[in-house]
């Protein structure tokens, strides 16, 4: 059996986000659940039976994939479970957001900026309402449920995938046609700056295991396939790097945004996402050895052999 696809609309740009139900041994199990919007919440009361909804597993904490989670464990009792770095953001909110501000400091972004951007992140409209007694899906998921655990950071340090007998449902983490930038974070296991090009390259071999798997993605119908998924993401990354491999990368961060990207710093939400991506392809810059090999190990690299001698004569 293939989990039941549900399809909601979200006021954010990445446009419609998918979330998953599916009786797994006996208990209806829901993953993600969509923002949280009074349309979301009369889509999922008028498809799903909800009062015997048991199981609410989140693939990651963005705002369109756990948006309802309090709601549902709140109002229905259902458990929920969050991915385990996703659950040390929950538990030490305040401190990330601290050593983020002083992460973007590093980067060359001053005090009217910091305050910016405090104020529209830390708030309900991006951080909406956590569950009060949420599990850890590593630890704490019944095995009975029969769901493999895939890590798959990239998009985020808490990326997993989460599947079953053909079936995996993917978050954001294989979405067609769709470059995503890495977002910049804090490891608050290490304290320092979340490496997610190294995590990125990691997750390839992950990704690689499914490609005899029904993709069930968080955005858009469906992916043409896992290797066609990794080549896009991938040619996109080595198109950006190339631009930017001309320029002196050992500038601040913040001036890189401003004067090459084109930011405007009055948006500074916007101005993160883009310094995100810079952060991203600056570490690929400084070890694309670490693509190359994973590419190998997947046998994808020669269709982008190419691609990558084109970023390093542009160096």
């Amino acid at each position: 059996m293939i989990p039941t696809q549900h399809t909601l609309a979200t006021p954010y740009p990445v446009g419609p986000v998918h979330c998953y139900s599916i009786e797994l041994a006996g208990e209806l199990v829901l993953f993600d659940t969509g923002p949280p919007t009074a349309e979301a919440r009369a889509y999922l009361r008028k498809t799903l039976p909800l009062k015997r909804l048991r199981h609410v597993i989140v693939t990651h904490c963005h705002i369109d994939h756990y948006g309802l989670a309090a709601w549902l464990e709140r109002e229905y009792g259902a458990t929920v479970y969050l991915p385990y770095r996703d659950s040390l953001k929950v538990a030490r909110h305040a401190e990330r957001i601290d050593k983020m501000e002083a992460l973007l400091a590093e980067l060359g972004y001053g005090h009217a900026f910091l305050e910016k951007f405090r104020a529209e992140i830390d708030n309900d409209q991006v951080f909406p309402e956590f569950p009060k007694a949420h599990k850890v899906i590593e630890e704490d998921l019944p095995k009975e449920l029969g769901i493999n655990i895939l890590p798959c950071p990239g998009h985020s340090q808490s990326d997993l995938v989460l599947s079953g007998s053909g079936w995996a449902v993917t978050g954001d983490v294989m979405l067609r046609g769709i470059f995503q930038s890495p977002l910049l974070d804090v490891d608050l296991l290490t304290g320092q700056r979340f490496r997610n090009y190294a995590a990125y390259c990691s997750s390839l071999l992950n990704l690689a295991t499914l490609r005899d798997t029904e993709i069930l993605p968080g955005h858009r119908q469906s992916i043409e396939s896992v290797d066609a998924n990794i080549n896009f993401y991938v040619s996109k990354l080595l198109e950006r790097s190339s631009r930017i491999a001309a320029l002196d990368v050992s500038l601040p961060v913040a001036e890189l945004v401003q004067q090459l990207l084109g930011a405007d710093l009055n948006h500074s939400f916007f101005v993160y996402l883009k310094a995100s991506e810079l952060v991203f392809i600056r570490d690929f810059l400084e070890q694309p050895e670490l693509l190359r090999q994973a590419l190998k190990e997947i046998n994808l690299f020669q269709p982008l052999a190419k691609l990558f001698d084109k970023v390093f004569r542009a160096a």
